[in-house]
């Protein structure tokens, strides 16, 4: 079973725990900024966001690398940078339709969440349990898949 992130924007304070806990995860310091989930701030809404890389089945990134540096984690599925294999040539961030694999201009590689090994820091350091790491068909992947799909369409129908 394949599990995802699941955001439930509705419980979100706006606390930016999970941005904390991601950078130290992924970097050893609490820098917002090195995170791979962030949090937007709708401020006339009052309203909070978590964001990041919903895992894609058919991941547009992966496909367009052209050194193969995206590549599946066969226990949780997630689409992990190989650093090593990385050339930093950014195509992967264009092809993204969500916008969540960034340029490190500090490693001049990409990066982007890679389900902390099927152990997320976000979905720990959440204290009002907005991220959840849970089975991938309960989260609403199907959805996001399908509005890729359909930005897909409309980018073949512009060129």
């Amino acid at each position: 079973m394949q599990k995802s992130l699941n955001i439930d924007p509705g419980k979100c304070t706006a606390c930016k725990q999970c941005e904390m806990a991601c950078s130290y995860e992924e970097s050893g310091t609490f820098n917002p900024a090195k995170s791979r989930i962030k949090v937007f701030v709708f401020d006339e809404q009052a309203r909070f966001v978590p964001y990041t890389c919903t895992q894609c089945a058919d991941a547009w990134c992966q496909k367009a690398c052209p050194v193969d540096a995206i590549n599946v984690n066969g226990d949780t599925g997630a689409k992990v940078v190989n650093a090593a294999t990385c050339v930093g040539c950014k195509v992967c961030t264009i092809a993204c339709p969500f916008g969540t694999v960034n340029y490190n201009q500090a490693t001049g590689k990409v990066s982007k969440c890679d389900l902390c090994g099927g152990d997320p820091a976000c979905v720990s350091a959440c204290p009002t349990g907005a991220i959840t790491y849970t089975d991938a068909d309960a989260t609403g992947l199907s959805r996001a898949e399908a509005w890729a799909a359909k930005t897909d369409t409309g980018a073949q129908a512009q060129a």
